[in-house]
């Protein structure tokens, strides 16, 4: 007899995390490659960095003490286990599991790593560091193949065991066994989660100075270089030339 029926799987702050980091990533990304360094808008890109850096902050947190498939520790597989499920993926074998799944739980640190790298990486260029500009762009282009893997996972997860993994990701359910359940949806951390996020945000786009291409973090109350500006003691020979003091 079949014990599988449709269960509470992904709390309310994992799935708000979840299409928040997928949509500001993206216009990130967009603002970055597409837009690019001389346009108005790039300097945004950098904003939505940091607001990208204190969801992640936030989402460790919850790693340690969030429900049962939104800790870490439920996902902690180790690089057997993923080649273990990549080999019964490609088999049509793949085990399913009621949380993340090795594939996907590596993904997701990565992109943590990743999201958090890209944020210092940034504030650290905007203080003049030019330097890191490799480093940033490397993570950029690894953080974009993390994503286009994760998503060819979720494609292939859906045909061969024929669950819409999208949708469990908004509604929070999957078909599992009862046992695997979580018992509540955390929508009260969700709410403190969007406002301590949107608090962060208005802070950060209120605070920006388009003239100096700086802001100050909310709180925290220090101005941060988000762009480059030109150094104004420089004379237009010197410009022209590439020549410094």
């Amino acid at each position: 007899m079949n014990n599988q029926k449709r269960i509470l799987i992904w709390d309310l702050p994992t799935r708000i995390f979840h299409w928040l980091l997928a949509l500001g990533f993206s216009i990130a990304a967009l603002l970055a490659f597409v837009a690019g360094e001389d346009s108005p808008l790039f300097p945004y890109h950098a904003i939505i960095g940091l607001i990208l850096a204190l969801m992640v902050v936030l989402r460790v947190l919850w790693g340690f003490i969030g429900s049962r498939h939104a800790r870490f520790s439920s996902f902690a597989f180790g690089p057997s286990a993923v080649v273990e499920y990549l080999g019964g993926v490609l088999r049509g074998r793949g085990v399913h599991h009621a949380g993340h799944n090795p594939g996907s739980a590596w993904a997701i640190f990565a992109m943590l790593g990743l999201i958090f790298g890209l944020s210092i990486t940034g504030l650290l260029l905007g203080q003049g560091n030019k330097g890191l500009k490799d480093v940033h762009e490397v993570l950029a282009y690894a953080m974009l193949a993390v994503v286009v893997l994760h998503v060819l996972g979720v494609v292939i997860h859906t045909v061969r065991h024929r669950e819409n993994i999208v949708a469990s990701m908004i509604h929070g359910r999957k078909d599992v066994d009862a046992q695997a359940g979580i018992a509540a949806s955390y929508r009260v951390v969700g709410l403190i989660f969007c406002i301590l996020s949107a608090t962060w945000a208005v802070g950060l786009l209120r605070n920006y100075d388009a003239a100096t291409q700086t802001t100050r973090l909310p709180l925290v109350g220090v101005s941060v270089q988000i762009g480059e500006v030109e150094d104004m003691g420089q004379s237009d020979h010197q410009k022209e030339h590439g020549e410094y003091d």
